[in-house]
């Protein structure tokens, strides 16, 4: 495992019998409530192996501790936590990056700030507004801030759940929180993800969503399409966070989502403060197995966009080797996320060891705009848009958990421009009748995000990029690392154990080998119920919700969340062997 100074720092507070503790792993957040100082001994051994650290800082005389890894900058100052008001009577330790910092600040003017750091402005607008200022910040973020004038406290996560949090709750009427479910599987009772786009307050002992959006009630919109005003929006969002004097770069697949990511940042990086310090030539990053799709595709892109590129390969071996590792950082034990981490996770690894903090990546696009190939059996516009609707409220359980946990377990931050606030608004808008999939008209999967960059004066992409079909991550670093996965889970399940699952684990059954030997594992290290309750379940296809498993009768008998069992539209055959695969054409995607 990645090995980590396995101190933790403590302050009892005991006027308000208030008692926060925070680790010195990356963003790790940790803050109890009404809790003894010898329950703190079982931390040690819970966490010691957790997050890699980058800077750390002993406060002794303060309520709240906390360390970063230093995305907006590597000075000092910036990167202590916790964070005050003027009088130090408002404190708040965050995990994540607030982008329109400089914004917000403007509207604190009369307010004292005491460093340059882009979350300092949650203590002051807590001041300004009390507990509504939420919705103001545009960015990623989980947090807790305690006001110690009234002994309360808030928490809050970002409006899809990018950054990860939990909330417990202890035998002793403690109310817990922490960025990591093993900070709370020791000592709480009960706990679960903490839902993202809410607040709790201390004051109503409740949670309340502060995140509203018209398309979260599944209305269906009415918008016209207007590829200009999607293309401004994703343009946007992109370079805001290029906001980093870290070195950082782009994971690139090959794929449309992290291939229009790269191009976009590789275009704006020159004129963006970044580039003074580490040059206007963007990293961009890949791993697979050798002759897998996503290499060939990447290097591909890397070359039409002047990156520096770094390919990275592993063995099928390798991965099965850190699969424990693996599920121990994420936290879960659902297919389809320890599949697609495993490659993120030992990538995540090579790219620290580059001394690259940040990087871009690809995630949210299929769940926007309906890029699944199970989409290609939506019955109607309705039920096309209510599914997205459902994938990204579910985010928070897969990508978004994948994404922040492979990449921080190796100290490195992972920020995801398709699921920016604003662009989010702009693309659910949008009347879903465009982003049905009409072969006839030559609409394939997420064309609309596909034209709206297809710029003939200024590509952004080739032609044959831009068209891509979608590859899970999964699949696209070789499918013979789905197929080795399965192979190895085949020797060690049986299939007595598999017969008798329903009763070694009667919730979230598991119905395949290789499923029941990620639930194994997952067991070992997070034994409680209240674990396995925060991992969703249900049948699915091709990362279908359950419902969407009602389009099509087949599917019933093909319940498999590798895209190549959306039977009838996955066109890219496979051989077998060493993850090779043949090309394909749109114009025959679907009879």
């Amino acid at each position: 495992m990645a090995s980590v100074k396995n101190d933790i720092y403590l302050y009892l507070a005991a006027e308000s019998n208030l008692c926060f503790l925070s680790s010195i792993f990356i963003c790790t957040l940790i803050f109890a409530l009404t809790l003894d100082f010898n329950m703190f001994t079982c931390f040690i051994s819970a966490i010691a192996l957790s997050r890699i650290y980058d800077g750390q800082k002993f406060l002794i005389s303060i309520h709240l501790n906390f360390e970063t890894i230093g995305c907006v900058t590597e000075a000092p100052d910036w990167r202590d936590q916790p964070l005050y008001n003027e009088d130090k009577t408002v404190v708040v330790t965050v995990n994540g990056e607030i982008y329109n910092h400089k914004e917000l600040r403007e509207k604190l003017k009369s307010h004292e700030f005491r460093t340059g750091s882009d979350c300092e402005v949650i203590a002051h607008l807590y001041e300004e507004y009390g507990e509504d200022f939420v919705d103001m910040l545009d960015g990623m973020f989980s947090f807790v801030l305690l006001d110690s004038r009234d002994k309360s406290f808030i928490a809050a996560r970002d409006a899809i759940g990018i950054t990860p949090l939990y909330m417990g709750w202890g035998l002793d009427g403690s109310v817990w929180f922490a960025s990591e479910m093993k900070a709370l599987s020791d000592d709480c009772e009960r706990f679960m993800s903490f839902p993202p786009g809410h607040i709790y307050s201390s004051k109503s002992g409740e949670l309340r969503r502060w995140y509203n959006p018209t398309w979260y009630s599944e209305h269906i919109p009415s918008v016209p399409y207007d590829s200009l005003v999607l293309r401004k929006a994703f343009e946007k969002a992109v370079v805001k966070r290029l906001m980093a004097d870290v070195p950082f770069g782009v994971l690139l697949s090959g794929g449309l989502d992290s291939s229009l990511v790269a191009s976009v940042a590789s275009r704006y990086l020159a004129d963006s403060e970044a580039a003074c310090q580490w040059g206007s030539q963007l990293h961009t990053f890949c791993i697979g197995l050798k002759g897998s799709p996503d290499l060939k595709a990447a290097r591909e892109v890397a070359d039409y966009l002047g990156t520096r590129h770094h390919e990275f390969h592993f063995t099928v071996q390798e991965g099965i080797d850190a699969l424990e590792e693996v599920i121990y950082h994420i936290e879960t034990y659902d297919v389809t996320t320890i599949r697609a981490s495993t490659p993120m996770f030992l990538m995540s690894r090579k790219i620290k060891s580059l001394g690259v903090k940040m990087v871009l990546s690809g995630e949210g696009s299929d769940e926007i705009f309906g890029g699944y190939l199970y989409f290609h059996k939506a019955p109607n516009k309705e039920e096309f848009h209510q599914e997205t609707c459902r994938k990204i409220k579910s985010l928070h359980l897969y990508d978004c958990l994948r994404a922040n946990k492979s990449t921080s377990a190796w100290g490195v931050e992972a920020r995801v421009p398709f699921l920016d606030k604003e662009f989010i608004n702009v693309a659910m808008s949008i009347d879903p009748e465009w982003k049905m999939i009409k072969p006839d008209l030559g609409r394939i999967e997420k064309w609309i995000l596909r034209n709206a960059f297809d710029d003939e004066q200024n590509p952004y992409l080739p032609k044959h990029i831009l068209y891509r079909q979608k590859e899970q991550f999964s699949d696209g670093v070789g499918y013979s690392w789905i197929d080795g996965l399965k192979d190895h889970a085949n020797q060690l399940v049986t299939d007595a154990m598999l017969a008798n699952a329903s009763f070694v684990y009667p919730e979230n059954i598991p119905t395949t080998k290789e499923g029941y030997y990620y639930r194994t594992i997952f067991e070992r290290f997070f034994p409680k119920n209240a674990a396995r309750s925060t991992v969703p379940g249900g049948p699915s296809v091709a990362c279908s919700t359950a419902k969407a498993v009602e389009w099509d009768a087949a599917w019933s008998n093909n319940i498999d969340p590798s895209g190549r069992a959306a039977l009838g539209v996955h066109v890219a055959s496979y051989r077998g062997g060493k993850g090779g695969y043949r090309c394909f054409c749109y114009e025959r995607l679907l009879p």
